[in-house]
């Protein structure tokens, strides 16, 4: 009825391929991690007066480098002043920008500009590679309107 229990041989070859297994993976994931971090010989030297003065010397383009992440636009509470809540992104590793000049656009359903206004930020700063969002209180809203648009024309850079 009841049986004695067999005990069951540990496999030796079978415990010796897996411990062998984990071994090699280790070394490869160490050797890896050794190209990856420490293999690289020297260490990197410094920026050269050269790198440093080419990198200050390029022009910046606050046009291309603020990136309009989005812009909604709203009334206020009386109905008849535009406001824009807009969130911007610095995509520059350079310039920091302030003073960020905008233009904004209202258009009739035939296409026709009905008002175009410009503004400026002058409260907003964003350093590199950083997003910010601010509200803009923009012109009387036009009536009529179909479609709208913000942009940035421009913005006062300053190197880090």
């Amino acid at each position: 009825m009841f049986e004695s229990p067999v005990e069951k041989e540990p496999s030796s070859r079978k415990e010796m391929f897996v411990g062998v297994g984990i071994v090699v993976v280790l070394a490869v994931v160490g050797f890896a991690i050794y190209l990856h971090f420490g293999g690289r010989g020297a260490a990197t030297p410094a920026a050269t007066p050269a790198q440093t003065a080419s990198a200050t010397n390029e022009k910046a383009d606050p046009v291309k480098d603020l990136r309009v992440v989005s812009a909604k636009m709203d009334k206020d509470y009386t109905g008849t002043t535009a406001m824009w809540l807009v969130e911007i992104k610095n995509q520059s590793q350079t310039y920091a920008y302030s003073k960020i000049a905008y233009e904004t656009t209202y258009a009739g359903a035939d296409n026709s500009i009905l008002l175009q206004n410009k503004g400026e930020i002058a409260a907003l700063t964003i350093n590199p590679g950083e997003t910010q969002s601010t509200q803009v209180r923009d012109a009387l809203y036009p009536s009529g309107t179909a479609w709208y648009k913000f942009k940035i024309v421009d913005a006062k850079a300053t190197a880090q």
